[in-house]
């Protein structure tokens, strides 16, 4: 194992700060979809979680409201599932193969 002075572990940890800040700001930048009901609900999301706009079907308005949410619900977990993949993507890139933090995966 290498062995590192203490300006080459402070310039590692800066550039590994720097990257960690690029992949957030890229996070929050990139969007993912999710849908439910064949798509008459489609939300999206962005790579931090944040949910950035919902789309309905007018048609599904007639369906009642309980119908409505349930299709918002499922399609707000898919979004976010999706988002939390792209998330892992990207964190995963940052580090050594093999070395993804718990829960991540």
């Amino acid at each position: 194992m290498p062995q590192f002075n203490p300006k080459q572990l402070r310039q590692l940890q800066q550039n590994m700060a720097r990257q960690w800040e690029q992949a957030q700001d890229d996070l929050a930048n990139r969007e993912v979809e999710g849908s439910a009901g064949g798509g008459v609900v489609t939300v999206r999301c962005n790579g931090q979680q944040h949910l950035t706009g919902v789309t309905l079907d007018p048609a599904i308005l007639e369906e009642g409201a309980e119908m409505v949410a349930d299709l918002v619900q499922a399609a707000v977990n898919d979004a976010l599932d999706r988002s939390r993949e792209l998330a892992a993507r990207s964190m995963e890139a940052l580090l050594p193969p093999g070395m993804m933090p718990p829960g991540m995966r």
